[in-house]
Formats: structure tokens, sequence, C-alpha cells
């Protein structure tokens, strides 16, 4: 590599270094720490000495860019904790079209699936759902270009570009011997934060908030207002697999179920002085009974909804023990339109119980994929705003624990092959349409058995009549979201959810919460 692009890549490491001594913009060196100095110098030449050796000396072509964005400064980083990251161009720009909540393009999801991508599912709305575009549609070319030997975020670049311009998509879809090609106009494509809104029972609202990004709170006042507080019996809000984003969204969330002036949570490092965020509108006396779903991968900003919900007994917390992720990161940009996510903080909930939990002793792969669900430390024990006890340091704890029962293992298997996905493909490439009040009837549950069979998949009998009514769930929701599009589909799981279900029986003890947490704080003298 010539060394001019050399030192083009090892400028962001300077950088990087620097950032993590003293802050991005820091104070001044000066001769106190002119020690600490020379020794970040020496580091420095460490490094150049080693990408030089690499360059000379290793069996193959060395791509140095990709040794310093994917190990060198990675690595680094995550000698510090597991959540400070290091952002190249590419996930730079994913991470602030993921924070802004839209990005220009045709509107769908797309995955790897047999050697080649598919289409999992059109947005509802978007320029490839109107299109007409389905789910199991195979991309074969976009722009003339073969899909074969390209990934998925290849794919996915190649469908993006600026609002209004044209792109030209050949498809391979069952039931048709020709490529079907379809051309697109792109759009604006919103990344809608609350993903599904609806009346899951009679006056019960149900949310789901995927991630929190520059639009949730708007996202939530509207369909708030569309729900009618003041004739709501209920709200069901599903934050499970809520992996966080914006502190300043998770606050404004918030915001809009506790009272004007309640503590929302806190943050404090030791060069962060603390700061605290309430609720400065609040709910405007709009108390409805309030349960949220949590699970093992709600975390960050979800997690500070559900903790300051919980220590004012605003509501229900159900599910599973929380991830536990309470550090805050301040992201910096750096150069060549790079930046770096470094913690800064730590949050704490309204009762003064930090969210976060231990990664001193475990390795980064166990940190995120095998936690133990009984981290919580009994020792660190706070108090929610009528006395009950809450725990710290292990994210947060379900008021009721409840976890989905798990799949059988005929379930598995369907999952594994995609059975429903291919045989809701297969199926209507011979009916063309279907009505919304389809039913797997048993001549439908008979055409399934026979593909099965076709596809190799071995069932028994038993195992198949045990499962009926799974079966049939799982062929109309597939077919349903083939033809009309996810939002329909997804209220159908949504009604047989357990968890879900399990809520809506818990939105009278949510009710007798909060009603007992306002009589034990008129009952407290004032101070």
């Amino acid at each position: 590599m010539a060394l001019k692009n050399r030192v083009w890549v090892i400028g962001p490491v300077v950088i990087l270094i620097c950032a993590l001594a003293g802050g991005v913009y820091g104070p001044r060196v000066t001769a106190q720490n002119a020690s600490e100095d020379q020794k970040m110098q020496e580091s420095l030449r460490s490094i150049s000495k080693v990408l030089h050796a690499l360059e000379a000396n290793y069996s193959d072509p060395v791509n140095v860019e990709k040794v310093i964005y994917s190990g060198a400064i990675p690595g680094m980083l995550r000698t510090l904790d597991p959540h400070s990251n290091f952002f190249d161009p590419k996930s730079f720009a994913l991470l602030r079209e993921e924070q802004r909540g839209r990005y220009y393009g045709v509107g769908m999801t797309v995955t790897p699936r047999d050697g080649k991508t598919i289409i999992l599912a059109p947005f509802p709305g978007s320029p490839a759902y109107k299109a007409g575009l389905r789910p199991g549609d195979v991309i074969a070319q976009v722009e003339g270009k073969a899909t074969a030997g390209l990934t998925t975020s290849d794919i996915a670049e190649l469908l993006k570009g600026p609002r209004g311009t044209t792109v030209h998509i050949l498809i391979e879809r069952e039931g048709h011997d020709e490529p079907l090609s379809f051309a697109i106009v792109r759009d604006e494509i919103p990344r809608l934060s609350i993903e599904h809104s609806f009346h899951i029972a009679p006056d019960v609202g149900y949310l789901r908030i995927a991630s929190f990004n520059e639009t949730t709170s708007r996202e939530l006042r509207d369909r708030l207002r569309e729900f009618n507080p003041a004739s709501l019996k209920g709200l069901i809000l599903d934050l499970r697999n809520n992996p966080g984003g914006l502190l300043n969204e998770g606050v404004n969330v918030t915001d809009l179920f506790l009272q004007r002036g309640q503590l929302i949570v806190s943050h404090r490092g030791k060069a962060s002085p603390e700061r605290k965020y309430t609720a400065t509108r609040g709910n405007r006396d709009s108390n409805f009974p309030l349960v949220i779903l949590i699970n093992r991968f709600t975390a960050s900003a979800a997690e500070i909804v559900s903790g300051a919900v919980q220590d004012h007994d605003r509501g229900l917390i159900v599910g599973e023990a929380s991830f536990g992720k309470g550090l805050v990161q301040t992201v910096y940009p750096l150069s060549d339109s790079t930046g770096l996510a470094l913690t800064t903080a730590k949050y704490y909930t309204p009762s003064g119980r930090l969210i976060q939990r231990d990664y001193s002793s475990v390795s980064l792969y166990n940190y995120y994929y095998n936690k133990d669900k009984t981290e919580a430390s009994r020792t660190d024990v706070r108090a929610t705003d009528s006395g009950r006890p809450v725990y710290g340091g292990g994210g947060i704890s379900p008021d009721v624990e409840f976890m989905d029962p798990k799949l059988t293992p005929f379930q598995e298997l369907m999952a594994r092959r995609y059975a429903f996905f291919n045989f809701a493909k297969h199926y209507l490439a011979s009916h063309s349409t279907i009505s919304k009040d389809f039913e797997a009837t048993d001549e439908i549950l008979g055409q399934f058995r026979q593909f099965l069979r076709e596809q190799s998949i071995s069932v028994e009998q038993a195992d198949f009549q045990e499962n009926q009514k799974y079966i049939q769930q799982e062929i109309k929701r597939e077919l349903v979201l083939s033809m009309f599009g996810s939002d329909e589909a997804y209220k159908l799981g949504a009604a047989a959810d357990p968890t879900i279900l399990k809520a809506i029986e818990l939105l009278p003890r949510a009710a007798s919460l909060l009603e007992n947490a306002k009589q034990v704080i008129a009952r407290r003298p004032n101070p």
C-alpha cells in the first residue's frame, strides 16, 4: 500500500486513541501528564511497526483498513466494556439512518436462503408493497446485475437510492415459468419505531415499540391519541426484543405515562456530572392500566422506560428479566465518516438502582448470548413508591415472571425447514388470492401434509394431529402476510400470543397497583 494510503488508514487510530485518553476535544496536555503522553506516543509507534510488519511479511495480501477497522480498534474498545464501539463509514451511515428513522428505497426486508436472496415481506404501503412484490419472491437481478454471489447487504444497497428514481428488479416466483420484471420508484421509507398498534381486545390497546429513534415519542403520542386514552380500559406496551436506542426518546416516551415532575432516570460517570431527567409534560391524568412486556433482549432505553414505570408503580412489568444494559454511550464523530461510541456514564432508575449488570468476569460472547437469568443483585435493594422491593445490577426484574411455552419438536422442525413460509408460496402459485376470513380446512391440511412429503419432511400422524390448531394458525398467518401485509399477519399472531393474553388478564392487577401506590403516598407525612 502506498505511504499516502497508509497514513489515511492510521489517521483515525491516532484520533481514536487521543479520544480515549482525554475526549475527542479533550484538555491540552500539560507538563503534569507528559509521561502519559510519552507512553501514548510509544504505543502509537508500536501500532505503526506492527502494521508495517504485517504488510511486509504476512503470507497473504493485507487489507490494512480491515485490520484497523475490524480488528485493532474494536479489540482496544473491548478491553473497556461490552458497549463502547467503533463505527466504520458504512456502519456509521447505517447508525445515523436508524436514528433518523428513515431512508430512501423500495421498502422491504430481504434475507439469504438456500444460496439465494428472497423477500421476507414488503413494508405495508411501501413502493415494493404497491408494486405487488410478495414474501418468498427471489431477487434474481437489480438494475441488470445478477444477485448471485452478492451478500444481502450488497443487494439492500442496490435497492436504495435517491427519492423519485426508478430501480428495475427481476423476480423469480413459484408458479411462473419466466422471471417477473418490476420497475419501482424509490420513495422515503420510514423506519417506524412503533411497528404495530391496534385494539387487542375491546377498549384495550396494544403497542409494539421495536426501538427508540428520533420519531418514537411522536409516533406514540399519535397512536395514543387514536386510541383515545380517556376510553382505554388498558394498554399493553410490548418492549420484548427492543434493543433500546436514543436516551432522549426513552425519556420522552416515559414522560407520557408518568405524572409531571416524577423522576425518570439519572446518569453519572467519572467525567460526567449527575444529570436527572424528569417528566416535564406528564400523562395529564391518563391513568389507564398499563402492562409492559419485557424479555432478556429488552435493553437500554427500553429498560429506562420499564424501570421508571415499575419504580413509580405506574404499571405492571411482565415477562423475564431484561438484558441489563445501563451504560451511556456518547457518539463522537471522527474523521473519514467514522464514529466512536464511548461509554461515559451509567444509568440509574428513579429508586436509585443500577440497570447495568456485571460484565467483569464473562466473555463478550457469554455477555450477549448466555445471560444468567438470576444476575440481579439481592444486595442492592431499593423500593418503589409504594414500598415494594426492587433490585439493582441485573436489568429490570419483572413483577410477574412469564415465559412463552417452548416450541415442541414438531414446531421446531417446521420452523427450521420454513415449512409454512414455503407452503404459502406453493399454495399461492395455484390460487391467485385468498379472503381475509380464510381458514385452513381439512382439504388444505391434506395439501399441506402432501407438501411436507414432497419436501422430504417426515412427520408422524400423531404429531400432525396434536399440532393441528397450530398448523392452521401458521398456514393462515403466512397466507395473510403474503396477501394483506405484515400488519394483518401480526394481529393474527398477537391474538394467539400467550404472553399478550397473560398481559390482558393482568390489567386489573396493574390498575390495583397504581391505586395502592397513590394511597400509600397520600398517607405519608409531608417532608
